[in-house]
């Protein structure tokens, strides 16, 4: 069987045509299979390449270069890329280096050779493109590590365990949506007081003063960890103050007014929604803790023969470290005789719960923290006249009215005392005269509920 002629053609050195054939034996000619075609044969000189050229190149079974000149060359590779690479020597030490000039073709011919020549001045100033280019890389990672969103990710961790959950939360998602999609590749230290404003001033516009307020401050401390840490040398947050309007600071919905608590405890009794629901409404006025304490209160947090409730620090409003130092003293919430009462026939419905109001879908967890409220809107009460949190509010009016003494009311409602020592004090002095104030506060709303003639028991002074 003849041999198989396979021609090739290329350019001498004087551009004189030239002819190579390879003949592949054991195929007739004219029938060489593809994959029996030998590597294409790279150009025999450096004439430069042409568009058509580079667009057709075809690969084989190795790594072959298509030179352009000037050093520059494309490498077409057994897998189809084509790459653009430039060789030349670096100054100074003189030792030969390749550059990337780009993949064709996102780059194409022109641009490599652009790339080329810029490459080529900057060796003729005496700097090597390849060393400024890893530089250059370097730069950009230390900027990535430095950006806004990675140091503040940094500081809310390490406040993670000093901060509750809800409260780490929170202050992730303000980050999240109101300042990572607008500055948060930013680095640190290039960050100006102008680019924070108008990321405040987006939740200015939408009416949310207090968030923004909020937010600024927690920016403020991730510039204080940032300088600390010796990627930041000033707080542009700080420089805020005063620059965004004040929140008008808002209470809880409530009513003080002696008719209309008595409307309402009366509409309480025509409720006839859930048992369960019935007697968490019930029992916020007479308590007047936080909402979240009183639907997440346990059966064994209670001692209903003494009449205490002692509220564990855990489930209390303090910081976290508060929260989790088993020190920190429990909240005890006498129960005058109505509370104990309510509370004894809801163990029938509940006591097989650890929840003394357990939800409905589980009864290991509690009700939902919308039940009261949905069930004072069932009675007629909106958010703006009446909330769950708002009996405190009624309570506090009233028993500092009733005269009272304001220390104990002030510890009724589980305000912290500055001062640890004496607030722990308080807690044991107050404690027989806060038993005291809520039978009488018990007792003074049970008159208000039937309309009789109430004289409120008032504290003596001192």
């Amino acid at each position: 069987m003849p041999d198989s002629p396979v021609t090739y053609r290329g350019v001498s050195g004087n551009h004189t045509s030239l002819r190579v054939q390879v003949r592949v034996r054991g195929y007739p000619q004219g029938a060489v299979p593809a994959n029996r075609m030998p590597a294409p044969m790279p150009r025999l000189t450096a004439k430069p390449l042409s568009p058509s050229e580079v667009a057709n190149a075809k690969p084989g079974p190795k790594p072959y270069k298509l030179p352009d000149g000037g050093g520059m060359f494309l490498l077409v590779n057994p897998d189809g890329s084509k790459l653009w690479r430039w060789r030349y020597r670096r100054p100074v030490v003189g030792t030969e280096n390749m550059l990337g000039l780009g993949t064709y073709p996102e780059v194409k011919l022109a641009q490599a050779r652009q790339r080329r020549e810029e490459a080529r001045a900057l060796v003729a100033q005496g700097i090597d493109p390849g060393a400024q280019r890893k530089a250059e890389k370097a730069a950009g990672a230390e900027r990535a590590a430095n950006s806004l969103e990675v140091v503040t990710r940094a500081y809310q961790e390490m406040k993670a365990g000093q901060r509750t959950k809800g409260t780490s939360d929170r202050c992730k998602a303000w980050m999240e949506t109101h300042v990572f999609p607008y500055v948060g590749a930013r680095p640190v230290a290039e960050i100006e007081a102008p680019e924070l404003l108008a990321c405040l001033q987006r939740l200015v516009k939408a009416g949310k003063l207090e968030s923004a307020d909020r937010i600024r401050s927690e920016l403020s401390a991730v510039f204080r960890y940032a300088i600390a840490a010796g990627i930041a040398k000033r707080d542009p947050a700080h420089d805020l103050r005063g620059a965004l309007p004040k929140a008008t600071k808002r209470h809880f919905a409530s009513i003080t007014d002696t008719g209309q608590i008595a409307d309402l405890l009366r509409a309480m009794d025509d409720y006839t929604g859930d048992p369960v629901t019935l007697a968490a409404l019930r029992l916020s006025p007479i308590l007047f803790q936080r909402p979240g304490e009183i639907r997440q209160m346990e059966w064994i947090e209670l001692d209903l023969d003494a009449g205490e409730w002692r509220i564990p620090a855990a489930k209390q409003k303090l910081s976290r470290a508060e929260k989790e130092n088993p020190r920190t003293p429990a909240h005890v919430v006498p129960l005058p005789s109505q509370a104990v009462a309510i509370l004894r026939d809801l163990h029938s419905l509940t006591g097989r719960s650890s929840y003394v109001f357990a939800g409905k879908v589980s009864s290991k967890r509690p009700m939902s923290e919308n039940t009261v409220r949905q069930a004072l809107r069932r009675l007629g009460y909106g958010n703006e006249q009446m909330t769950p949190h708002g009996f405190r509010h009624m309570a506090s009016t009233r028993l500092n009215e009733m005269g009272w003494n304001p220390d104990a009311i002030e510890r009724q409602l589980s305000h912290r005392d500055g001062n640890k020592i004496r607030g722990t004090y308080n807690q044991a002095q107050y404690l027989a005269e806060r038993r005291k104030m809520m039978q009488a506060w018990a007792d003074y709303l049970d008159g208000l509920r039937t309309g009789a003639n109430v004289v409120p028991l008032r504290s003596k002074a001192g």
